[in-house]
């Protein structure tokens, strides 16, 4: 399967699953820093596709695309981009069910298995140079 059409059928698939509940993260060591909302669209003010928002912005401390930051860092325990984070952000949805840990960590218990948290992971690095342009290919 070439890239493009990986994209198309990860589309179809993620628009069917996500939309019906909203999958938000939070870091931190107790899970109590809100990191925004995964799935959410780029105009959405707690979306972290949104590059103008606390969450999207890759200046921003709350952000996951913020290299220097506690959250986005590859050296960080909290940061989902950390082979080694002992306490990667939690996915959890609006009703409160744990989607598992955003996280490279292979050896984290109860890392997600969920489609859009292995993209993340694999392209993580690409994301963060194309935030919008990549939320565009995965969710429409």
């Amino acid at each position: 399967m070439d890239f493009k059409s990986f994209f198309s059928c990860l589309s179809i698939l993620m628009c069917c699953t996500f939309h019906a509940q909203t999958l938000s993260l939070y870091g931190g060591s107790d899970q109590n820093q809100y990191l925004g909302c995964l799935n959410c669209d780029t105009f959405n003010k707690d979306s972290v596709w949104n590059t103008y928002g606390d969450y999207g912005n890759v200046y921003s401390s709350k952000s996951i695309w913020n290299s220097y930051g506690n959250y986005g860092s590859s050296y960080s325990t909290y940061s989902p981009w950390s082979s080694y984070a002992s306490y990667p952000p939690a996915i959890i949805d609006q009703d409160g069910n744990f989607y598992g840990y955003l996280t490279l960590n292979t050896y984290k218990s109860e890392r997600s298995g969920l489609e859009l948290a292995q993209v993340l992971c694999k392209y993580h690095e690409d994301i963060k140079k194309d935030i919008s342009g990549w939320y565009d290919r995965l969710f429409r």
